[in-house]
């Protein structure tokens, strides 16, 4: 049981972790993702970090420090190549592996340690019998974003990166995949390939027609788990915002397509249906799942800063379905709590699970866009700043902060921390589309400053939507539950 409440970003709100990979090692949940820089101008620019917690705490996240730097590998001795989505698997003889690779190189790095968290030493990359690397052999495939699963003294190593066209400016002239993921099996020693690449039925945009992958084609984000006596392949789709999953009965085998188990934008949902419509910003996402105490978690990750390379670590509870179907979870600001937040206290606004303009929301591109008439979540301080304060810019008329869920008892006022030239009012719902249950008047400030009013929400299980309607704009960094 939690000892205190989390939420999502269930991380420090300084920390920018996506593509992550959460792993139960012992009675701890390691989590492993790319690193990214607060206001950087590329995809995963820092060092790779690990964060973990008790396996019966998912609130106590703990900073292991880092476990790997971007001139350990050997071909990156001054650091100019940024590292992309890692995986870390307990090997047959007892060490931990983290695979790895370097943006472009189309290579898949080894190192090992003796402990799950903590310095990684390399090993060496990823390579045939006679010496050639894996992605180098004349008809191999670019390799990109390994996932690592291991089963008895076999590693099976599943990669693939599937855009519908050819940068070979950035491949170095090697094709990407023509058909989808692919599994390559490695020998005990973890980085000898003893079965070829094979593609294992999880099809990309240029096979998928007229098969169930169609609309949600695989893309990237290979991750591969087995419950029950299934085997789950989580990968991100085509559409970029969602993770979807296939299944099968081997972890070689020809896989079928199950469904999407979450989109960052509630894509899907209650009849949105494309990234202007969505719940959230979107952008790339990038997970995977883990059991913790007989329950089971999607992690993922959000978008921040209005682009694709300050992403933040997320998390769902999710059920598996006595059929092995994993049902569409939405997105919420109690993610790995167990539990709705209590009704009462403070809480910053950078945990809403929804935010979205007058005009809808947008799939961000990898270049930084303008605030137009868009929300976003910023912060102030440089990257890793642990004083940074984590908050939503640019609310303007029209403009939506959600939050899930809440459990209301005798709630009697609410208060919002806003600073800015808006004059209006912030009107708030119980749930979209409802009759309000507060209005608080809102004036220009340019220092932080709260504003109150009467709260007539219902007792029990509730959301709580923002909306400010009015002139200017505001920066919104807290609200109060009394």
């Amino acid at each position: 049981m939690n000892k205190q409440q989390v939420f999502n970003p269930y991380l420090p709100s300084w920390e920018y972790i996506p593509d992550g990979e959460p792993h139960k090692f012992g009675d701890r949940i390691y989590v492993y993702g790319s690193h990214d820089k607060f206001g950087g101008k590329t995809f995963c620019m820092n060092d790779y970090v690990c964060w973990s917690a008790p396996e019966n705490d998912l609130s106590d996240w703990r900073y292991e420090g880092v476990i790997w730097k971007k001139t350990d590998d050997p071909k990156n001795g001054k650091g100019k190549r940024s590292m992309y989505a890692p995986d870390v698997c307990r090997g047959p003889d007892g060490k931990y592996y983290l695979y790895y690779f370097c943006d472009y190189t189309g290579i898949i790095g080894v190192a090992k340690c003796d402990t799950p968290a903590g310095k990684y030493e390399f090993v060496d990359y990823v390579h045939y019998a006679d010496g050639t690397l894996l992605g180098k052999r004349k008809g191999d495939i670019f390799q990109f974003d390994p996932g690592v699963y291991v089963e008895g003294n076999k590693t099976y190593l599943y990669t693939g990166f599937c855009p519908t066209f050819y940068p070979f400016f950035l491949t170095g002239g090697k094709p990407l995949s023509r058909k989808g993921a692919m599994v390559t099996v490695l020998a005990p020693d973890m980085v000898t390939v003893a079965v070829q690449p094979k593609y294992i039925g999880v099809h990309c945009k240029r096979n998928a027609k007229g098969t169930p992958f169609e609309g949600h084609e695989f893309f990237e984000a290979s991750s591969m788990r087995k419950i029950g006596d299934k085997y789950y392949f989580i990968y991100s789709s085509f559409l970029g915002h969602e993770l979807c999953y296939a299944t099968c009965d081997t972890p070689d085998g020809e896989f079928e397509y199950g469904g999407t188990i979450v989109s960052i934008g509630d894509i899907g949902l209650r009849g949105r249906m494309c990234p202007k419509e969505g719940a959230n910003y979107t952008g790339n996402t990038h997970g995977s799942i883990v059991e913790a105490c007989g329950k089971y978690y999607v992690f993922y990750h959000r978008q921040t800063n209005r682009h694709q390379f300050s992403r933040q670590a997320c998390a769902e509870e999710i059920v598996i379905n006595p059929d092995g179907s994993i049902p569409h979870v939405e997105v919420t600001s109690c993610g790995l709590n167990g539990a709705p937040l209590e009704g009462k206290g403070v809480y910053e606004a950078r945990i809403a699970c929804n935010l979205y303009s007058a005009k809808g929301a947008r799939f961000y591109s990898v270049f930084r866009g303008s605030e137009g008439a868009h929300p976003y979540f910023t912060q102030t301080g440089g990257d890793r700043e642990s004083d940074g304060d984590q908050y939503i810019a640019n609310m303007r008329d029209g403009s939506v902060a959600g939050y899930k869920y809440f459990i209301f008892d005798d709630a009697k006022e609410i208060g919002v921390t806003v600073r800015g030239n808006a004059r209006g009012r912030m009107v708030v719902y119980a749930e979209e589309g409802g009759e309000p249950v507060a209005i608080v008047e809102i004036k220009p400030s340019a220092e932080y400053k709260e504003f109150s009013a009467p709260l007539t929400v219902s007792d029990g299980k509730s959301s709580l939507f923002f909306k400010y309607e009015g002139k200017g704009r505001l920066d919104f960094t807290s609200f109060r539950l009394d």
